[in-house]
């Protein structure tokens, strides 16, 4: 989930003078309505928001996620090499093939 979306919806619950599991259902519910989270579950939007912030603010990714992304610009620089008019290709397909490669170079698929 977005932490900085959650700490800002946090100081203003408390601003309001919400407390306990009213702060949690305005956090939470709030966070639901703009489409961060679906659930319990961050949603892509969510994930997009808090790598915005990160980027915005200059806090460096998750190591985890800093790999991720680096293997996905050098599967999208060998794609559109090895595939000619893969940047026609429609956007799901893109996103098919790039997860694909990225999954082979970890060796998730055989």
């Amino acid at each position: 989930m977005p932490k900085f979306l959650e700490n800002r919806l946090r100081a203003q619950a408390a601003k309001e003078g919400k407390t306990g599991r009213a702060a949690d259902r305005y956090v939470y519910g709030a966070m639901n309505n703009m489409g961060a989270m679906h659930g319990n579950q961050e949603t892509a939007k969510g994930a997009r928001m808090d790598a915005k912030h990160a980027r915005d603010t200059g806090r460096p990714l998750h190591p985890a996620l800093a790999e991720r992304s680096r293997m996905v610009k050098e599967a999208h620089a060998h794609l559109k090499q090895a595939i000619p008019g893969f940047h026609k290709l429609p956007p799901r397909q893109q996103l098919m093939a790039t997860q694909h490669h990225v999954k082979l170079r970890k060796g998730e698929v055989t």
